[in-house]
């Protein structure tokens, strides 16, 4: 399962609608890609479309969809927005993670 701050969802839902998505109605793809000074890096993106083969996840009024790939990487993570002076976006808090790099966006198992 992968989880939404309360934080993260009001800026997805700010961030959809500037960008022509209703966050009622379509996804944040959520995904783990190799690169990254860590040796894999996290993918954040909207769609429209759910693939067969995507697992869904719905915390209201969020839909994530992930693919079953990504899925193994991301299993209890939390999904998080830090704003404010020093603020990186989005973060993931990754529990499955033994090593991140110093700005959050990659990461090793």
């Amino acid at each position: 399962m992968i989880q939404v701050s309360n934080t993260a969802k009001n800026k997805i839902a700010q961030l959809m609608s500037e960008s022509g998505y209703d966050v009622n109605k379509h996804f944040v793809r959520v995904g783990v890609k190799s690169g990254g000074c860590s040796g894999l890096s996290y993918e954040l993106d909207f769609d429209k479309d759910k693939k067969d083969e995507d697992k869904l996840f719905e915390d209201a009024p969020v839909r994530i969809v992930v693919d079953k790939k990504s899925f193994l990487y991301l299993i209890g993570t939390t999904l998080d927005f830090s704003g404010g002076l020093n603020g990186k976006g989005f973060v993931f808090n990754n529990p499955n993670a033994n090593r991140t790099c110093g700005c959050g966006e990659s990461f090793s198992l």
